[in-house]
């Protein structure tokens, strides 16, 4: 008996509703969508949300959204309602199958958050005081004295000077949680990914360093833009600070009798930049609850353009319409595969080159899976009317690979990369496996044995069980290739008369030869290549060259 998984579990940050989708937020979502497909796959659950929940959402309480709501003759509902559409289209554009999106304007979110206020007030973890620092009014956070002076007090994100301001506002005991904090984290090694965050975060944790309170509170006013928001319970002249707000968004969604079970969160997937947030006040927090924490908090890297920090005024910004072009012309797998396997995820930044795209699209894609495929058809057509052939015993080939322990062996890899959010590197098993069988088809030569079939009456099953055992890999492939490339390879497991059922696991429905292999006389069709070779010298999509 095997007991049954836990459920998993992942979150992607809110979006700013301010914002207009671009690389950045696309590139979080897809490693979370890629991450919640794969561990669908390994348990074979379907789309069922008890066993895999992916939530994604947007962030609107800002002051901001306000300002931009009245220079743009809409109230500020109206604004986060169309904004929050514009992150719903550009998350289908890139075909992330999310299970619930969250928006903090929901009354299912509002109604909650003043009873998580309720619980840090009653464990004496917030109190009323007077707050003194330096704000940067375009992030809506306040920096610290050490922050500000290190950034020449100006915001380190816009440049803009920093406003030294003091205010009434409730405080949460931060200060308290700091050895805590240093303790569970050095027990957890798992719990701030990748090891650079970590490092990062103890850095600020450990002695001399002090943490602070922190304001959650902000003061209501005249001003429309502090109307805007959740009311501290019991003191309405307060409104909860738009991070603490937000931070409550990823128990808020799960905090009904039906998803109770899926907390805590494996992976809080985020960028870098918020990772303190994210790393420190959210698990404190969650402490002062008396809440499990989240088994990860992963702070990918940056993408950079061509080498260059992205910048509007540069005109090198990777926005929606620039990757929606590439999806265009090379396909949105083709987009997703680069996303996924050349991304910053590991921690440091990464480049979106277009040479570097075209040269990773041809080698993986055109020359990898849609070549091997490709050949792969065309000789069972050329030689077996499109039907897959008998496989034979052991060593009916004429070869020594094993391809149930290859197989086996690819699984096993792409399964543990993708339990250890090593997203990229569960993606590359399934390619590997098709350089193997590309590296087979090199060795064993099928091309070569059909010729000699005439004259020589063994080379018929060779070549069978050759062809047979090509057809089986690349299904197993497929299979570990289609979290990230889900349209292309669902259409090449159907062209080859095997799409898996949905509520199989991993492990049974990629076993070599096993009840969900490629049976003899199943019938392949060629269908067009799935991947076109790109020319090197075009110039990149949307460039108007």
């Amino acid at each position: 008996y095997t007991p049954p998984m836990r459920p998993y579990y992942i979150t992607t940050p809110i979006y700013y509703v301010n914002d207009q989708p671009h690389i950045g937020h696309c590139y979080t979502t897809l490693i979370a969508d890629v991450a919640a497909r794969f561990q669908r796959l390994i348990r074979g659950c379907g789309t069922d949300p008890s066993r895999v929940f992916f939530l994604t959402g947007t962030d609107e309480h800002a002051d901001k959204v306000v300002t931009s709501a009245a220079q743009h003759g809409f109230s500020p509902q109206q604004w986060a309602d169309r904004n929050a559409q514009a992150f719903r289209e550009a998350f289908a554009a890139m075909n992330c199958a999310y299970d619930d999106f969250i928006r903090t304007t929901e009354p299912r979110h509002k109604s909650k958050v003043p009873g998580y206020i309720e619980r840090l007030m009653a464990s004496g973890d917030i109190y009323k005081g007077d707050y003194t620092g330096w704000y940067d009014a375009g992030q809506e956070e306040y920096l610290t004295e050490t922050a500000a002076k290190e950034a020449g007090y100006k915001s380190p994100i816009t440049g803009r000077p920093l406003i030294r301001r003091t205010e009434p506002c409730y405080f949460f005991r931060l200060s308290k949680y700091q050895q805590r904090l240093l303790d569970y984290i050095d027990a957890h090694p798992e719990f701030v990914q990748p090891d650079a965050r970590r490092s990062e975060v103890l850095g600020r944790l450990r002695p001399p360093a002090v943490l602070n309170d922190v304001p959650i509170s902000r003061p209501v006013t005249d001003d429309p833009a502090t109307q805007w928001g959740i009311r501290m319970p019991g003191d309405p002249a307060h409104r909860i600070y738009v991070w603490i707000d937000a931070l409550f968004n990823y128990y808020s969604a799960v905090d009904t009798p039906e998803r109770k079970d899926l907390w805590p969160a494996d992976v809080h997937l985020i960028g870098k930049d918020i990772l303190w947030f994210h790393a420190v006040i959210w698990p404190a927090m969650l402490m002062g609850m008396g809440l499990e924490l989240p088994r990860t908090v992963y702070g990918h890297g940056w993408w950079v353009s061509e080498g260059m920090k992205m910048s509007k005024s540069l005109g090198n910004f990777i926005d929606l319409a620039k990757l929606k072009a590439y999806a265009e012309r090379y396909s949105l797998d083709g987009l997703r595969w680069y996303l996924v396997t050349q991304g910053p995820l590991g921690g440091t930044d990464a480049d979106f080159a277009h040479s570097k795209f075209i040269e990773v699209y041809n080698a993986d894609l055109a020359n990898g899976i849609g070549n091997c495929a490709s050949r792969v058809g065309n000789m069972i057509e050329k030689y077996f009317g499109g039907a897959v052939p008998p496989r034979g015993g052991p060593g009916a080939d004429g070869a020594t690979q094993d391809w149930a322990a290859r197989c086996e062996a690819a699984v096993s890899a792409a399964t543990a990369a993708a339990d250890t959010f090593d997203i990229a590197e569960a993606a590359k098993a399934g390619i590997r496996l098709v350089a193997e069988v590309d590296a087979y088809i090199g060795v064993t030569q099928p091309f070569r044995l059909a010729k000699a079939i005439d004259a020589d009456p063994a080379a018929r099953p060779r070549l069978e069980a050759i062809l047979a055992n090509c057809a089986e890999a690349l299904r197993i492939a497929a299979l570990l290739l289609s979290p990230t490339m889900p349209q292309k390879m669902a259409d090449l497991l159907a062209r080859w008369s095997c799409t898996p059922p949905a509520n199989v696991p991993l492990a049974d429905l990629a076993r070599f030869g096993g009840p969900h292999s490629l049976k003899p006389g199943t019938r392949i069709a060629k269908g067009d290549p799935l991947f076109m070779r790109a020319d090197p010298a075009e110039p990149a999509p949307g460039t108007g060259a």
